[in-house]
């Protein structure tokens, strides 16, 4: 039974408000830490593990979440999910101890992961029909990419007025929205094929993808001389490759990796990946500008953040007509050659640049990210089916997120690597831990000249990360220039009839 049009659109709007809470809550604590270590004695383990312990929960949890939901229906998961991180946020809101907190945020992360892999399962469910799909789809990716650059003004705001628990109880009122949404009018579907969950999969997939994690997030933190990243990347490496070596052997397997024999599928989650790896990478560093070089404190970072947003909220809102209008091959070119644009602008960016500048370059990044990011989503769910709708988009969102942590670790190391060597002879702890020590250390000795040194090393890495951001760009707008066909579907061959239906 189709879902009429308004109950659709209703049930996807409240789906995407949740989204953009999960990805607020990637970036909101980041505000907070510094309070957070004052009021709950938190050393710098512990600082780290309130974000690692989230990211960690959320990589490990996806696959078997959306396997999950497929077999015993996606609507009790993604409502229990919402139950669940509401719950979640009332215990980080209110802990008492950095032990509560990394507790209570592994919670938040498994909520979160069940609603990133599900609710995007539910699109072609919801929307059976393909140009309905691609609209929905970039309803959703929209809102999960907003969320992270929102992240820091939410929280500078509310820290501004309230105490560092208010962070988490932004989430309450999208949560309760959500669940009421997703009871009342989200119908409960789920594959009508019974597929046994096989453990060894699921402990593989999560140990693997952990370890991977893990490994990405020390290299950024320690660098690639680190001993435990490089014994928890390999060990993460290996247990992938011994997953999808189990996973050819099954008659059900977790992951459905035929998946890849859809050009649609293929094609778009590289285009993911892609975009992915660069985002992230620049969502890390440009936030250290605006703070380190400019002088500005958290929240008149995230303010900074605002012409992105604006030039991401354009290109979506514009994207479904210009999708129509030009097609899917000159849309993905555009969009990654705005991404290439932006970016190389941005590498010349140093000390004299002015802000105006460096807002409009930033427009330009997020135009591009609007138009690719949505397209290639639309791309790779457009060959789901909405009998593997879940397990399609949990295998998905696990790789989008495993290239945003690598795009951390590897455009962070490259960033270090320039910073280190333009340091010269300041290039000595605590100088050389990051550019936010090296200003905090000359402005205590009131040393301009070290001041200027420092700045200028990281805006020499800064530059370097972009031109490496702008070439991974090109690559893009190469690459879908020549295996993309100008048209909405890619799908190699006809897909199935659906085989999900509603469960009374």
């Amino acid at each position: 039974m189709e879902l009429a049009a308004p109950r659709r659109w209703l049930a996807l709007g409240a789906l995407a408000l949740a989204m953009l809470t999960v990805g607020l809550d990637m970036t909101v604590l980041n505000i907070a830490l510094p309070t957070l270590a004052r009021d709950l004695h938190a050393g710098t383990a512990a600082l780290q593990w309130f974000s690692t312990a989230y990211t960690l929960t959320l990589a490990g949890v996806m696959l078997p979440a959306g396997a999950l939901g497929d077999r015993f229906g996606r609507k009790k998961f993604v409502f229990g999910a919402l139950v669940l991180f509401g719950a979640a946020s009332v215990w980080c809101a209110f802990a008492s101890s950095s032990g509560e907190l990394i507790l209570a945020r592994v919670l938040l992360g498994l909520a979160a992961s069940v609603l990133m892999s599900l609710s995007m399962g539910m699109i072609p469910v919801l929307f059976p029909d393909p140009a309905e799909r691609g609209r929905a789809t970039t309803v959703w990716i929209t809102a999960v990419t907003l969320g992270m650059p929102l992240g820091p003004i939410v929280g500078g705001l509310l820290l501004d007025h309230f105490w560092w628990g208010s962070v988490f109880l932004v989430n309450i009122p999208t949560v309760v929205i959500g669940a009421l949404a997703v009871g009342l009018l989200v119908p409960e579907t789920r594959s009508q094929t019974r597929r046994p969950i096989d453990l060894v999969s699921v402990v593989l997939s999560a140990a693997g993808l952990v370890g991977l994690t893990y490994g990405l997030i020390r290299f950024g933190d320690e660098g690639w001389g680190d001993g435990t990243a490089w014994a928890t990347f390999v060990a993460g490496l290996v247990l992938i490759a011994g997953f999808v070596g189990w996973e050819r052997t099954r008659e059900h397997a977790l992951a459905d990796l035929g998946l890849f024999g859809d050009r649609g599928f293929r094609m778009g989650t590289f285009f993911q990946l892609t975009n992915a790896f660069a985002m992230f990478g620049l969502f890390f560093t440009i936030p250290l500008y605006f703070q380190s070089v400019l002088g500005v404190d958290s929240l008149g970072s995230g303010l900074r953040m605002l012409p992105m947003i604006g030039g991401l909220l354009v290109a979506s809102n514009f994207l479904e007509g210009l999708r129509d209008k030009i097609g899917l091959k000159l849309t993905l070119m555009l969009g990654f050659g705005a991404l290439a644009a932006g970016m190389a602008w941005g590498a010349f960016t140093d000390l004299d640049t002015s802000y105006g500048v460096v807002a409009a370059w930033m427009v330009v990044v997020g135009l591009g990210i609007g138009l690719v990011l949505p397209t290639s989503m639309a791309l790779a769910v457009g060959a789901l089916t909405p009998e593997r709708a879940g397990a399609g988009s949990a295998l998905l969102s696990a790789l989008r997120q495993a290239a945003g942590t690598t795009g951390v670790a590897v455009l962070g190391t490259v960033l270090s690597t320039r910073y280190h060597s333009e340091l010269g002879s300041l290039d000595r702890e605590p100088i050389s831990d990051g550019v936010g020590s090296g200003v905090a250390v000359a402005g205590a000795l009131g040393d301009q000249s070290m001041l200027h040194q420092v700045r200028t090393a990281f805006l020499s890495g800064m530059d370097l990360l972009l031109a490496v951001c702008a070439g991974i760009a090109v690559a893009g707008l190469v690459l879908s220039a020549v295996a993309v066909r100008n048209r909405a579907a890619e799908s190699a061959g006809e897909l199935p009839e659906p085989e999900s239906a509603p469960v009374a």
